[in-house]
């Protein structure tokens, strides 16, 4: 699908009642994922956008919202645009009265950057004597001096994310909790397994051509192709599968192991669904990725996606993590 096609089918999806899924930590977190891999599953772009307005509700209910917003609404689409690159820079000040404040700058990364209504957007406060440091804003995109940057997202992965650059100009915004408050936070790990139960998704998606084909072939090659997948996607799912258990029983991470939990979740789903993705391509060689615009599209899609994650930099502070902290087996 287009972007617009995409976009189309989520905001009827939200309209619909489909994206007020179970918040984490709530009882039914792993209710909550499953429906995001199933999102994504079904198109990684849709997977993507419908994570960012599912985490963005989390974190106004989680934060305590903000004086207009306190959940994303059945008629808006929210995004969650948090990256935050050495330059360009994103800059809050406060308004004359105080409760508002303004932004200018340049956000990177922002998915659904022309399509969005509303978003929860980090910016830089430290000219403010009492709020320095990152800090967590609402913000409508519908008002003036707020612009997406055309041109500005040239990938072919993920192309229909729309992920690209915003401008903002004297745009006023909402605080959303304290400074610090969106990353000092139990929900912020939680969230970003979130994005691994999706890079799951999207894998299984992947997986569906080789079973497809597998049912056809009598051929041993690729029944192990497909063998060597569903371990790959068995275990992502068993490590989702503890990991929501665990945040159901400590959705405080009282005992300190959110952050350690994240990581692991989210090194196993992006290996599993690079696992899959080279699995595929050796079983079925280059025909499904040259006559298959679904399947093509997919992976290159999760290609992009799983990128998010930051490698072989996230498994060091995951080793720096157990060494601080212990051994967790």
């Amino acid at each position: 699908m287009r972007g617009a096609e995409v976009v189309g089918d989520l905001r009827q999806r939200i309209s619909a009642g489909e994206l007020e899924l179970p918040r984490p930590g709530e009882g039914s977190t792993l209710q909550r994922w499953r429906a995001l891999a199933e999102l994504t599953r079904s198109n990684v772009v849709l997977g993507r956008l419908a994570e960012g307005h599912a985490d963005a509700d989390a974190i106004l209910h989680e934060l305590g919202g903000s004086r207009t917003w306190t959940a994303a609404g059945r008629d808006q689409l929210w995004g969650v645009w948090a990256a935050e690159p050495p330059r360009p820079r994103l800059s809050a000040s406060r308004a004359e009265s105080g409760e508002l404040w303004r932004l200018d700058g340049t956000k990177l990364w922002c998915s659904g950057a022309h399509h969005c209504t509303h978003a929860l957007v980090t910016a830089s406060v430290d000219a403010d004597p009492g709020a320095s440091g990152k800090r967590l804003f609402a913000v409508d995109l519908r008002q003036p001096g707020i612009r997406a940057v055309p041109d500005s997202w040239h990938a072919v992965g993920m192309a229909a994310s729309d992920s690209g650059a915003v401008e903002f100009s004297d745009a006023v915004a909402e605080p959303v909790g304290v400074p610090g408050g969106y990353v000092n936070r139990p929900g912020f790990w939680q969230g970003g397994i979130g994005v691994a139960a999706c890079w799951y998704g999207g894998a299984t998606g992947v997986a569906d051509t080789l079973f497809d084909q597998a049912g056809r072939r009598d051929d041993d090659l690729t029944r192990a192709h497909l063998g060597a997948v569903q371990v790959s996607l068995g275990a992502a799912w068993a490590v989702l599968e503890q990991a929501a258990t665990a945040i159901d029983e400590d959705p405080k991470d009282e005992r300190g192991t959110g952050k350690i939990r994240a990581f692991t979740a989210r090194a196993t789903a992006e290996s599993s669904a690079a696992t899959v993705i080279d699995h595929v391509g050796r079983a079925l060689g280059a025909g499904p990725l040259c006559s298959d615009p679904a399947h093509a599209g997919r992976v290159a899609d999760l290609g992009v996606y799983i990128r998010q994650s930051h490698a072989e930099r996230d498994l060091a502070e995951l080793g720096s993590l157990l060494v601080e902290g212990g051994s967790p087996w």
